[in-house]
């Protein structure tokens, strides 16, 4: 296939980019770089400059490199900025959403695939969560997701398109060898905030909450690797139905407190690591753990390098070898 990602050259899609192109797909980025990383995706495929709320443009990205399928990252993802800036949300996880499915139409792209969230969920709802569990999210980020799915699942029904969205629970972790990972302007993600305290980026590492109801206080959260994820997302364009949207939970199946995460990061780095006790959240819940039991019947999809130990040794080999990522940290 000759597939397009949207945010190609952010954390998840350059990795999934990479992940297309060693499986013999002929890859091209689409991104307006103001998180992505031009040097993620360099030597792979090319890479459009270009705003997902940019119709024209993605309809000459697709006609130029002659698209089959688009894998669609583009997003903005903090879910504390999604309080206090909504508007931002709606404009590129709904909005953008929109503008790319008419986009897909009129250059007759069939198949799609489209990252979406476990914060779509009701996270009052009994864990782990299935894609039958309720449906409630509880921030902006979490609502303007699931608006995107609602459209998907219509464009796909009215225009026959092929799509699946794929609920992530904690994507984490880097590329084994230490040469790609995860670097951000403006970093939110607990084990990235972890690794740049150990190497001295940051003055602490908060906790955010340690009295939650869970087994040491701390909240739980279920951990995937990107290796899993890009495997996740090829299958899901490859087994596509047109005219369906299909759903399917992304993770483990087991919770990682984050107490338990600094205990495990401990050990891969070689050194105590100090923490701050903070403030709950707002839009934090306690216990994220997903079912993905349909992945593995529907799409023939397990995680096998999600291990938490795993994802931190991946983790602390792309910061320590790339202290300052793509270019100089904020």
């Amino acid at each position: 296939m000759r597939i397009l990602c949207t945010g190609g050259a952010g954390y998840v899609g350059s990795f999934c980019l990479r992940h297309f192109a060693a499986a013999g797909h002929e890859v091209v980025a689409f991104d307006n770089l103001s998180e992505g990383n031009a040097d993620a995706v360099a030597g792979v495929g090319p890479l459009v400059e270009g705003d997902v709320r940019d119709r024209a443009a993605l309809v000459a990205a697709m006609r130029a490199h002659r698209i089959d399928a688009v894998a669609h990252f583009a997003a903005l993802i903090s879910v504390p900025a999604s309080l206090s800036d909504p508007a931002s949300y709606w404009s590129v996880n709904a909005h953008g959403s929109q503008v790319l499915l008419d986009a897909m139409v009129e250059a007759g792209v069939g198949r799609l695939v489209v990252s979406s969230t476990a914060a779509v969920y009701d996270h009052g709802a009994a864990m782990p969560l299935s894609e039958t569990s309720a449906l409630a999210p509880a921030t902006p980020y979490g609502t303007s997701k699931l608006a995107m799915e609602h459209m998907v699942r219509d464009y796909a029904r009215a225009h026959g398109l092929a799509a699946t969205a794929l609920r992530y629970f904690n994507a984490a972790g880097a590329e084994p060898d230490g040469s790609h990972g995860e670097w951000r302007r403006v970093e939110s993600h607990v084990v990235p905030l972890l690794m740049l305290f150990a190497l001295g980026k940051r003055p602490a590492f908060k906790v955010f909450g340690t009295d939650w109801d869970t087994r040491d206080g701390a909240c739980l959260r279920d951990f995937v690797s990107l290796q899993d994820l890009a495997a996740a997302h090829l299958l899901a364009l490859e087994k596509a139905v047109p005219g369906e949207m299909g759903v399917f939970n992304l993770g483990t199946g087991r919770g990682t407190s984050v107490l338990e995460l600094i205990t495990a990061a401990e050990k891969v780095i070689g050194r105590p690591l100090g923490w701050e006790a903070a403030e709950r959240r707002a839009g934090d819940p306690p216990v994220l753990v997903a079912d993905a039991a349909r992945a593995d019947e529907v799409l023939g999809w397990h995680a096998q390098s999600s291990s938490i130990e795993a994802i931190l040794a991946a983790a602390w080999a792309w910061h320590s070898n790339h202290p300052d990522g793509y270019g100089p940290h904020p």
